[in-house]
């Protein structure tokens, strides 16, 4: 089958077109003919091996996985003798390890059915960025009426979250650069930042619950608008070779103790009945997946330099 390979750590250049074996199912394993896969911030960080601290898991001198791609939609091709849920020609979405190819394996546990109104494309946006703002709100406990800020409200785990949040009931309040006001508007954001003219962390104004998907601010400045007994969910991350990126969560960790927000610091989990609740809310139109832009497989280099970037609106897809 073709796929991306990378046998080593670095920039998107490590990444090339090649020849491989189809991989072989285990017992509660499905192989996943591929439609669309999605590139998102965790898939760069596997490609360049970073922070450093990730690569006891990863492999420490090269990839451990050489096909990258956590999402995942397509058609059943195979299922091992212990799968009871699919079969050969169910249409599904969910994670995987190596969306980026022709064919993946995939556990029985990590797929659900893909609603028919969904294109593949829409589908393979949803796992990672989805299950992340699903997961993290629900933890906030979001009360209707209440007021919600996501930081971050372009990207692609901010636009579920915007709208996630709305189906809550939420008031919800996006930060988000100039170039992306009107987009997060029309999903259905209460009022939008533009971070670039105002600091919201300054502006005087306090929440419910404050959802960070960036990892820019500082922890006192994005307690200073949280409410005395409200939530600060911590998924973003600065840029950085090693410790950088953990830092907003291990500073939550450490105060969470000693103050009366709540600091939730959490790593969104595979769950097929979440994946039947994105698609639920997407069925029912509360929620509409956001796609920036479409690349090829053999385009997937062109497709992980976009997202590193930085600049990506909503999600990026590669069609299979």
């Amino acid at each position: 089958m073709k796929a991306i390979v990378q046998e080593k750590y670095g920039s998107p250049d490590v990444l090339h077109f090649s020849d491989v074996e189809t991989p072989e199912v285990s017992e509660h394993q499905v192989l996943v003919r591929v439609r669309a896969t999605s590139v998102q911030p965790l898939d760069w960080h596997y490609m360049r091996g970073e922070p450093m601290i990730m690569r006891p898991s990863l492999g420490w001198r090269r990839p451990k996985h050489v096909t990258p791609g956590a999402d995942v939609a397509g058609v059943v091709e195979a299922v091992g003798p212990g799968v009871t849920r699919f079969r050969v020609g169910d249409e599904v979405f969910g994670e995987c390890k190596g969306g980026c190819a022709e064919f993946a394996a995939a556990s029985e546990g990590s797929l659900a059915l893909k609603p028919a109104s969904l294109s593949f494309e829409q589908a393979a946006s949803i796992p990672v960025a989805g299950l992340t703002a699903l997961q993290g709100l629900r933890k906030a406990e979001i009360q209707p009426g209440q007021q919600v800020l996501i930081n971050g409200a372009a990207g692609g785990v901010g636009t579920f979250a915007v709208q996630i949040a709305k189906s809550m009931g939420a008031h919800v309040t996006g930060v988000t650069s100039t170039a992306n006001l009107e987009m997060v508007g029309s999903i259905g954001a209460d009022h939008v930042i533009d971070y670039r003219q105002e600091d919201f962390t300054e502006s005087g104004d306090s929440y419910d619950v404050v959802f960070d998907g960036v990892g820019n601010r500082s922890l006192s400045d994005l307690r200073r608008v949280i409410r005395p007994r409200g939530a600060l969910v911590v998924c973003g991350a600065p840029p950085g070779r090693w410790i950088a990126p953990l830092r907003p969560s291990v500073r939550a960790v450490m105060a969470s103790p000693f103050v009366g927000q709540r600091l939730i610091v959490f790593l969104a989990r595979v769950d097929q009945a979440d994946l039947d609740v994105m698609g639920e809310l997407i069925e029912s139109g509360k929620v509409t997946p956001v796609i920036d832009r479409t690349y090829q497989l053999a385009e997937a280099a062109e497709a992980m330099r976009y997202v590193e970037a930085g600049h990506a609106r909503g999600k990026v897809v590669i069609k299979v």
